[in-house]
């Protein structure tokens, strides 16, 4: 993180500055992001899903550096990312908010321009043969000491309909979301707000896949369906060094194949940072697991 001003540290964002200083700055490391570029070129996706916390306090500077980050995955049509409630820390103004990472947070038809936390932008939908990726934002500045989100009302009635016209496409639906949307799973001032709208949403049109961030730890739970259930899966942060195996960095690799009639096959697998060899390796089966 950059130097800051006390001008830039008014409010919240104080209590996020001293949380890196502190803590965060000496397990979130660069050099661990360094080693997962290298290696998503070696395992080389088609594409790339990002479920936000890209900042730690949304700080201008912060947000151009993301941009930077990025560019660096590759280029926007191949990365689709949505933003965490660290990139939405304080309220931004329309100057500073995330047009600098338009490209990666549009869908193939953006809906509406990206002003600070823009609701109406979402979901933001991209489709790539077969697969359907639809971003969900959940990002909304709160008070100290909370870091809840919500898709809200309007945005909900969107994803609504979206989810049922890819569903009678018969893509794959896989949804990108920050917070994770089955309750539980974190305490209530970590929560999405509306999660069991979000679920009944799910239970009416379905989707193949939810994946989301937040927890910044591996999870594997589900949601109702209308004919099966939806997987929902957690992933650690991208960039923990250490030394928790339970929070150390890594990704995951969803290989997604049609299987009989209208169901999809999807495998997981999993490539996590390694603190002695400093480098990612496989973790769990090489060959993948099924989870769905």
């Amino acid at each position: 993180m950059p130097l800051v001003s006390f001008e830039a540290l008014r409010s919240k964002r104080v209590l996020g500055w001293l949380s890196w200083q502190v803590r965060r700055r000496r397990r979130y490391r660069a050099a661990v992001l360094e080693a997962l570029i290298a290696d998503l070129a070696r395992t080389a996706p088609d594409h790339l899903a990002i479920t936000g916390d890209l900042t730690q306090i949304a700080l201008p500077s912060e947000l151009r550096e993301a941009a930077d980050w990025l560019a660096r995955f590759g280029a926007g049509d191949r990365v689709h990312a949505i933003p965490g409630n660290h990139d939405a820390y304080a309220a931004l103004a329309s100057e500073h908010g995330w047009q600098a990472w338009s490209a990666y947070l549009a869908g193939d038809r953006p809906t509406a321009p990206l002003r600070g936390a823009a609701f109406d932008a979402f979901p933001s939908v991209r489709v790539r043969g077969e697969l359907a990726l639809v971003g969900v934002c959940t990002a909304q500045p709160t008070p100290p000491f909370a870091a809840t989100g919500s898709v809200g009302e309007e945005q909900l009635a969107r994803l609504d309909r979206v989810l049922g016209e890819l569903g009678a496409a018969g893509l794959c639906r896989v949804v990108l979301i920050h917070h994770p949307p089955v309750a539980g799973l974190t305490t209530r001032r970590r929560s999405l707000l509306d999660a069991r709208a979000f679920g009944e949403v799910l239970r009416q049109r379905g989707a193949e896949l939810v994946l989301h961030g937040h927890l910044h730890r591996t999870t594997h739970v589900s949601l109702p369906g209308p004919e099966r259930a939806v997987p929902v899966m957690g992933v650690p942060s991208a960039s923990h060094a250490g030394p928790s195996a339970k929070r150390c960095a890594a990704y995951h690799l969803y290989e997604i194949e049609r299987a009989a009639g209208s169901r999809y096959s999807i495998r997981r697998r999993v490539r996590a940072w390694d603190p002695a060899l400093r480098r990612f390796t496989p973790s769990g089966r090489e060959a993948g697991e099924p989870i769905a």
